[in-house]
């Protein structure tokens, strides 16, 4: 089973909000997921993160896959490195 760290779109129309969550790749965007890791509003001027960074460390340890937004999420706080791998990124802490 392939294991994404993703965005779940919530919020009104043309207001979004998201959760970063981690979610099976097959399951749809708002569909079925494991866990909420956090939250991404990018409305706020700067935008406003709040993450379980404990949990994201977690999850990206046992494999999962960052979406390409959630990557540039996590790059901005710190959690990844930028063009390393999990396993780089690991051998620093």
């Amino acid at each position: 089973m392939a294991v994404r760290i993703r965005l779940k779109r919530m919020g009104a129309k043309k207001r979004p909000f998201y959760r970063i969550i981690v979610a099976d790749a097959r399951a749809p965007r708002d569909g079925r997921f494991i866990e909420t890791l956090g939250t991404y509003n990018p409305l706020t001027e700067p935008s406003e993160v709040k993450l379980a960074e404990d949990k994201v460390r977690l999850w990206l340890a046992r494999g999962a896959q960052p979406s390409d937004p959630v990557r540039d999420i996590l790059k901005r706080q710190g959690l990844l490195g930028s063009g390393s791998t999990v396993a780089e990124s690991e051998e620093e802490s």
